[in-house]
C-alpha cells in the first residue's frame, strides 16, 4: 500500500528520483501550455498524428515530456499496451525510439499501423488516389449522381446499402443514404484497385473523412448525432485527406525504426509479447466511465469491414478492459484479481448503495458497481501480466483521470491504480498533474494525471 509520504499523491507531484521536472511547453513558444490547450495537437505535431486522431487521444507533446522524464533512449523499446490510434508510437518513431503497441479494437490497430508506414512515396500515392477518384466520379455520373451535394430526385431505393447484419450495428441517421452510397462505391473501388503500397493510406483517409466530413456524427467528447445532412461530398473529402497524408509522407523520414501494433487483449499482454522485451511504457488506458469505445469508432469499423455482425462486435468487446456497462458479460471475473481488502470494493459498495438510495433500476445503472470492480480488477490483471514482458528497471507512465460518471461518486483513478500497482510489485515513483477538465455531470474540475511506476524486476 502507499506509504505516508505517498498518501497525498493526487494533490502533489513526486518526480522520478534524480530526474529534473520539465514543463509541458509548446516547442514554438517559450511559455508553458495553458490548461485548456494541454490536450490539443500543437501546430508542429500534425504530421502523421492528424491522419486520423481519436477524439479522446492524449497529445504528442505529453509523450515527448515523459520520454525525457523516463530517460528513454533510442536503444530501448517503448510499449503502449492501450495504443488506440498510435500517438505514443508515432511520436517515438519521430524520436528514433523503437516501439510496439497492443490494441483490442481492430480498426484502431489498423489506423495505428498505417500511421507508422512512412516509406510510401507521397506523389505516387496522390497519383493513384486521383485516378481512383476519377473512376469513382465517372461511375457516379453514369448513375446520375454528383459527388458535390446537389442531387435531387435520386431514387433512394436504387442506392447501395450495407448488408443487413452490418447495418444493424450502425446508429440511426449516422450517415444519410446518398453519402453512404457514394462511400460504398468509393470503398469498393479501393478494394478493386487494391495496392500493397497505397491502399492502407487510402483506406485510412476514407475512415478519417467518414468521421470528419461525410457522416452526421459529432463528438463532444461523447459520440452523438449532429445535423443530419441529406447529402455530402465524399470523393473530394476523401481526396483532401489523401493529399494531407501524401504531403506529410514527402517530409517524414523513411525511418528504419521498428514500430508495430498487434491486435490483442492488454489484460493478457504476456500472451502477445515475448518475455523481458520492453524497457518503458507510456500509455493511457480507458477510464472507468460510460464511454463505449466501440461506439466511438463504429461507423468506420462497419463500413471498412472490421465489424460485420453482432458476433464480431461482441468478440471484440470481450477483448476490452471493462470500463463501461456495455462491455460487461456474465462470465467476467476480473474482480478476482483484487484483494479482499481492496478499497475498490468499498468504492463499488458506495456506488451500489447510492443507486439503491436514488431508486435507479435500469440495466446499465445496475452494472455501475460491477464496472468499477471489473475495471480495476482488469487493470490489476494487466499490470500483473505485464511484469513478464518488462525488463528489470523498466519505467512506466500511465495517463489516467478521475471520474464521477457513476451517480457522481468520485473515483480517484490514479490513486487507486497506484495502490494496485504496489500490490503487483511495482514501485510508485509519483503522480503528476497533467491537466484538469470539466466534468459534464457535476461541472467540477477533475484531475487528469500521469502515474509513474518502476518495475524492480
Amino acid at each position: 500500500m502507499l506509504n505516508a509520504n505517498q498518501s497525498n499523491l493526487t494533490s502533489t507531484t513526486t518526480p522520478l528520483a534524480d530526474q529534473p521536472r520539465l514543463s509541458i511547453a509548446d516547442p514554438q513558444a517559450s511559455q508553458p501550455i495553458s490548461n485548456s490547450r494541454k490536450n490539443a495537437l500543437l501546430p508542429g505535431d500534425t504530421a502523421a498524428h492528424d491522419w486520423y486522431r481519436f477524439v479522446l487521444s492524449f497529445p504528442p507533446h505529453l509523450v515527448r515530456e515523459y520520454v525525457d522524464r523516463l530517460g528513454v533512449t533510442t536503444d530501448e523499446v517503448m510499449l503502449d499496451p492501450f495504443c488506440g490510434t498510435g500517438t505514443t508510437l508515432v511520436e517515438c518513431k519521430k524520436l528514433g525510439i523503437p516501439s510496439i503497441g497492443v490494441e483490442a479494437l481492430p480498426s484502431s490497430a489498423f489506423v495505428s499501423n498505417t500511421k507508422l508506414e512512412w516509406s510510401t512515396d507521397g506523389d505516387a500515392l496522390m497519383d493513384s488516389a486521383s485516378r481512383i477518384a476519377s473512376d469513382v466520379q465517372r461511375g457516379l455520373v453514369n448513375e446520375g449522381i454528383a459527388d458535390e451535394p446537389s442531387n435531387e430526385g435520386v431514387d433512394l431505393f436504387e442506392l447501395r446499402q450495407l448488408p443487413s447484419d452490418a447495418a444493424k450495428l450502425m446508429f440511426k441517421d449516422a450517415i444519410s443514404p446518398l453519402p453512404l452510397h457514394k462511400t460504398l462505391v468509393l470503398r469498393d473501388e479501393l478494394e478493386r484497385q487494391w495496392s500493397e503500397e497505397y491502399s492502407n493510406h487510402q483506406m485510412l483517409a476514407l475512415a478519417s473523412a467518414l468521421v470528419g466530413d461525410i457522416s452526421n456524427l459529432k463528438f463532444g467528447p461523447e459520440v452523438g448525432l449532429g445535423k443530419v445532412k441529406q447529402d455530402a461530398a465524399v470523393v473530394s473529402a476523401w481526396l483532401d485527406r489523401v493529399a494531407k497524408i501524401a504531403s506529410d509522407l514527402n517530409v517524414l523520414p523513411d525511418s528504419e525504426v521498428a514500430a508495430k501494433v498487434k491486435c490483442g487483449d492488454s489484460r493478457q499482454i504476456n500472451e502477445v509479447l515475448p518475455p523481458k522485451s520492453v524497457d518503458a511504457v507510456i500509455t493511457s488506458p480507458p477510464y472507468p466511465n460510460e464511454k463505449d469505445y466501440t461506439r466511438t469508432v463504429r461507423i468506420e469499423s462497419v463500413i471498412l469491414g472490421f465489424f460485420e455482425d453482432r458476433m464480431a462486435l461482441r468478440s471484440t468487446k470481450k477483448q476490452l478492459l471493462r470500463s463501461n456497462s456495455r462491455t460487461v458479460y456474465k462470465d467476467d471475473a476480473d474482480d478476482d484479481w483484487l484483494p479482499a481488502n481492496s478499497p475498490v470494493l468499498e468504492l463499488a459498495n458506495r456506488i451500489e448503495n447510492r443507486r439503491i438510495e436514488l431508486g435507479k433500476t435500469s440495466g446499465f445503472e445496475k452494472q455501475y458497481a460491477n464496472v468499477v470492480r471489473l475495471y480495476f480488477g482488469g487493470m490489476a490483471r494487466h499490470l500483473k501480466s505485464l511484469t513478464s514482458v518488462l525488463k528489470p528497471g523498466a519505467r512506466l507512465a500511465y495517463v489516467v483521470g478521475d471520474q464521477a460518471s457513476f451517480f457522481r461518486i468520485m473515483i480517484r483513478t490514479g490513486q487507486l491504480l497506484a495502490q494496485i500497482a504496489e500490490e503487483c510489485g511495482y514501485s510508485v515513483e509519483g503522480i503528476d498533474l497533467f491537466r484538469t477538465r470539466l466534468a459534464t455531470a457535476t461541472r467540477e474540475q477533475l484531475r487528469e494525471e500521469v502515474l509513474l511506476l518502476r518495475w524492480p524486476g
